[in-house]
Order: C-alpha cells, then sequence, then structure tokens
C-alpha cells in the first residue's frame, strides 16, 4: 500500500494532466511486452509490436522490468506532443542522477555490459539507450497517438468532473477503485508499502492508457509528486469514434448505449444522466439493465452511487466482438 499524506494546503495543489506524458507512455508500453494485457486495445498493440520487433527491447526489458522499480530518470513528465522534446530531458540526465537511479536496480541488471557503461554515462551507452527508446516509441506508441491522446482526453474530462462537481475530496474518493480517500491519506493499491508526505508540494494525477494494473509513482521524493494511474477505458486504434457509437446504438439502442458511454467516464446517476441527455429515471433504468448484464457496476459513496463500466463493459464500448451478440440478448 502506498498511503499519501496530504495537507490542506496539497488539497489545493492538486492537478490533473490535459495531455498523455508520452515518457510515461513509452516506459510502460515496455510492461506490455511481458504482461500480454486483455481486450482490443491490448490485442491490437501485441499483433502491431510483433510484426515488427525493435532493436534494443532488450536493453529496455532490463532498464524497465515489468515488476518493481525502474529508473526515475527515464520519466521527466512533460506534455509535449513531439517526442524528441520529451526524451530531452533523459539524454541530459547528469551522471550523478545516473549513478543513484541506477544504483537501485537488482544487482543482476547492474552487472550487464550495458547498463554498466550507462552507470558512468558513457556517450555510447546513452546514446545506445536514445535509440532503443526512439525505435520502441515508433512502433509501440506512435501507431497508437490517436487512442492515447482520446482515452486521456475522456479520463481528463470524467476526472474534471468529479473535480467541479464535488471538489478535490470527492475526487480522490472517486477516481479510481485503486485508490481510498481517508482524510488526510490517500491510500492506493500498490505492490509495496510506502508513504509520501507532500508537504505542501501538491499531486499531479496522470491518467496513462499504457499503465496496466496499480498505479506508479516516482522514487525519488525530491521531485514534484506524481501519481500515474490507468485510464478507465482504452480506446482501440483502429476504429474511429463515431463507428463506435453507431455500433453500440445498434446493439444497445441509442440511449442505453449513451448511458453505457456516459458511464466510462463514472459519475452517479444525474450526472450520467446529464451526459447522455435522457431524464434521471430514464438513465436509471437503463443503468439496471446495463449492471445485471455485467457492463457496470454502482458502489455507494456518502450519499451518491458512483457508476463505472466494467472490463466486460469497456471491451464493448472498444469494439471487442467476442460474445457481442450473445451479450446483446441479455440486454434487449
Amino acid at each position: 500500500m502506498l498511503r499519501i499524506r496530504m495537507t490542506a494546503a496539497d488539497l489545493g495543489r492538486v492537478r490533473l494532466a490535459r495531455a498523455p506524458a508520452l515518457m510515461w507512455e513509452t516506459a510502460l508500453s515496455v510492461h506490455w511486452l511481458e504482461r500480454r494485457p486483455q481486450g482490443m486495445a491490448g490485442a491490437q498493440w501485441l499483433g502491431a509490436v510483433a510484426a515488427r520487433p525493435a532493436p534494443g527491447t532488450g536493453l529496455l526489458r532490463h532498464l524497465i522490468p515489468p515488476r518493481g522499480y525502474f529508473p526515475d530518470f527515464l520519466t521527466p513528465y512533460g506534455t509535449s506532443p513531439d517526442f524528441s522534446e520529451a526524451l530531452e530531458p533523459v539524454l541530459c540526465t547528469s551522471p550523478v542522477r545516473l549513478r543513484a537511479d541506477l544504483a537501485l536496480l537488482p544487482s543482476r541488471t547492474r552487472s550487464t555490459p550495458h547498463i554498466r557503461a550507462l552507470t558512468t554515462a558513457d556517450a555510447t551507452a546513452v546514446h545506445r539507450l536514445e535509440q532503443a527508446l526512439r525505435r520502441h516509441h515508433d512502433i509501440a506508441v506512435a501507431p497508437f497517438r490517436a487512442a492515447v491522446r482520446e482515452s486521456v482526453a475522456r479520463e481528463h474530462a470524467r476526472a474534471s468532473d468529479l473535480m467541479v462537481n464535488g471538489g478535490t475530496e470527492t475526487l480522490l474518493a472517486d477516481l479510481s477503485p485503486l485508490l481510498r480517500w481517508r482524510a488526510p491519506t490517500l491510500d492506493v493499491t500498490y505492490p509495496t508499502d510506502r508513504e509520501l508526505c507532500l508537504e505542501g508540494r501538491g499531486l499531479l494525477l496522470v491518467p496513462s492508457y499504457f499503465c496496466h494494473g496499480l498505479p506508479i509513482t516516482l522514487v525519488c521524493q525530491d521531485t514534484t509528486p506524481v501519481l500515474v494511474y490507468p485510464v478507465a477505458v482504452r480506446m482501440p486504434a483502429a476504429t474511429p469514434a463515431h463507428d463506435r457509437s453507431d455500433h453500440l446504438a445498434g446493439l444497445l439502442g441509442h440511449s442505453r448505449a449513451a448511458v453505457l458511454e456516459a458511464a466510462a467516464q463514472g459519475g452517479n446517476t444525474s450526472q450520467l444522466a446529464r451526459l447522455a441527455d435522457i431524464l434521471v429515471s430514464s438513465a436509471s433504468q437503463h443503468l439496471t439493465v446495463l449492471r445485471r448484464a455485467g457492463l457496470i457496476t454502482s458502489q455507494r459513496r456518502a450519499n451518491a452511487v458512483v457508476h463505472r463500466v466494467t472490463s466486460l463493459g469497456a471491451d464493448l464500448l472498444a469494439g471487442r466482438p467476442a460474445q457481442q451478440s450473445a451479450r446483446a440478448q441479455h440486454l434487449a
């Protein structure tokens, strides 16, 4: 469990990233090489990457294992859409920072020739890292940039709505089932026990397309506190949004499809009714049907019930074809 201790000043300094953080997305996509994510988006990604293996992947797998620590210097925060600009701080990392970050890797990893050379800030080793990151980004991230942008934009809209309508504490309480707000502490489901005291620095929440499983933060607490967490719904790369909407409407009916799409952003019944542009009573009926079909979950939060899509609902939104016809029969 990661326990983030917050003061009143920190609550006033919680921010939401508006756009994808390219270095985070690039680094976290390396995890997908081992974790094999499910769903339409994961299947598309695995198919594309398997068809074009990137040179230098071995180096990245050593630096960014599927579980456990990977060096903070690989993920400087920034929302520039230009990868070269996003990569520049990584290449300019000081030798002192390189040694400190790489020293936290397991000894077996540190002993590999490429990592040993990188520890000394050897120019050839840094160039090799640059080429590996560029090639991996070009194959594993760039072809999915539209889906990444759309998914992060949807998540930002959902989170912003929570903050505007309920304040920062509502945002922290309802942002993700992986987070639990118990003032003044934000408990985050995490693979190890850690404590992070913000001490007035605030917190930057970064929704990520390629963050798979649990949220992640930096090890170094001297930098700007960041919490990267998975987007609620990953959009596939190949299916345009209007095609998905037409497909869902044909499968579920326009109103019910609109409610399911609204539930991808999360919210109570009134909020989802407003997003779907229907009456609250109608939204309630559709939510009941969707919940019985296993496409959404409903959880009480204080005086409201918050609805979110399940993994099955996310697959349906993403256009995954398997079992859709059978599922539609339960929604008629």
